[in-house]
């Protein structure tokens, strides 16, 4: 299908370019949100009509977009989730929970700015790109954790979704214990401690 863009649009070319796309991206994404119209003579003269109009309002989005975007660029925002040893979440973290997260902390973001392709599913630091205007790129960063401590062990780097293939320091410990008061029950029994012994063959002298 071939559409008019009414606006920038990344990857696919700037605001009155007549460009070529699938069908389906048109219909659920281009034309719903008003990226686009179809390429037809109608709309080709329709969008002259209000080409001025349309970079009057690019332009002040744009304006607006970068004053949001110079507050809340490299921001980190803490979601809470439960989550199994490994990591992973008992259900995910959608675009719809961070426009609430954001919203929270006096941030206006639409979900269709988050650019979050599939939700989060594990616990860590996640980079989400924001597109608060075609021109202007911006990220935060989402830290997902079992809870506040957590949350900060990620932010200062920790891994905290390893398997848990050595014992905790606790465990350690009572393994020490125990070894200290039965210490042969942390050893393998040495080669013929057990064994009976041998009776002996050789035989017995004249008299």
């Amino acid at each position: 299908m071939e559409v008019i863009l009414l606006e920038r649009v990344p990857r696919l070319g700037q605001m009155g370019e007549v460009v070529r796309v699938k069908d389906g991206f048109a219909r659920n994404f281009l034309l719903p949100r008003g990226k686009a119209l179809r390429a037809t003579e109608e709309s080709r003269t329709r969008f002259e009509a209000m080409k001025s109009e349309l970079a009057a309002r690019s332009l002040a989005l744009k304006g607006e977009a970068a004053k949001v975007a110079a507050t809340i660029d490299g921001k980190s925002f803490t979601v809470l989730r439960q989550a199994s040893e490994a990591g992973q979440l008992f259900g995910s973290v959608s675009p719809r929970d961070l426009v609430g997260l954001l919203g929270a902390a006096g941030f206006n973001v639409s979900r269709n700015q988050i650019a979050l392709n599939t939700p989060i599913k594990t616990i860590g630091k996640h980079r989400v790109p924001l597109s608060l205007h075609p021109e202007i790129e911006s990220s935060i960063s989402i830290i997902v954790a079992r809870n506040n401590d957590e949350a900060g062990r990620i932010e200062r780097g920790e891994d905290v979704t390893r398997m848990r293939e050595e014992p905790t320091e606790q465990e350690a410990a009572a393994l020490a214990a125990e070894a200290f008061f039965e210490p042969e029950a942390a050893q393998p029994p040495r080669a013929g401690e057990d064994a009976e012994p041998a009776e002996s063959t050789a035989p017995a002298s004249k008299g």
